[in-house]
């Protein structure tokens, strides 16, 4: 007795093939593949770097990306002119022909359920990366570093208040 290697293909009454078994070719899988029998589709890791962060941005409850070193060297040139938000600050990723492994590191608002963060986060993540790129996303992993407290926000509007407030002729 021999066991099949490959899936096996039949026609449905449209005269359209279903495929059995749990083989699938690359081109036939998402709406196209990477490799087809005209020409083969590579995807720079900056790219799928961009489309997990930016996916992983639209979730509410996402304060923030990157540890504290990185969060600080960024507040600093989103302060300079010309400067912005990074899209890829606090992401990494691994891609391989077929496959990409994400790994994020947050700061989650205070009072967000952390596993329902990152779960949201996950299929965000998951449904961007595959629909845009056509990789098969293997794992998200999610690295929460710092938890963003409202009372945060109000001690960095005092130092600024205090700061623009302070009188120009302190010494007579």
């Amino acid at each position: 007795m021999t066991t099949p290697t490959a899936a096996t293909a039949s026609t449905d009454s449209t005269g359209s093939a279903t495929g059995t078994g749990s083989a699938m070719s690359p081109t036939s899988s998402r709406g196209g593949g990477l490799d087809t029998e005209f020409g083969k589709t590579t995807i720079a890791d900056a790219v799928v770097t961009k489309v997990a962060g930016l996916a992983a941005r639209e979730i509410s409850g996402v304060h923030g990306f990157g540890g504290g070193a990185a969060r600080a060297f960024g507040a600093i040139t989103e302060r300079l002119p010309g400067g912005r938000t990074s899209s890829t600050q606090g992401v990494s990723v691994e891609v391989g022909e077929k496959q990409a492994a994400v790994d994020l590191t947050i700061v989650v608002e205070y009072g967000v359920p952390i596993a329902d963060l990152a779960r949201a986060i996950r299929r965000n993540v998951i449904g961007a990366v595959e629909q845009m790129t056509g990789l098969q996303v293997v794992e998200v992993n999610v690295n929460v570093t710092d938890l963003h407290l409202p009372s945060d926000d109000d001690s960095e509007d005092d130092q600024q208040d205090q700061g623009s407030a302070r009188p120009t002729n302190r010494v007579q």
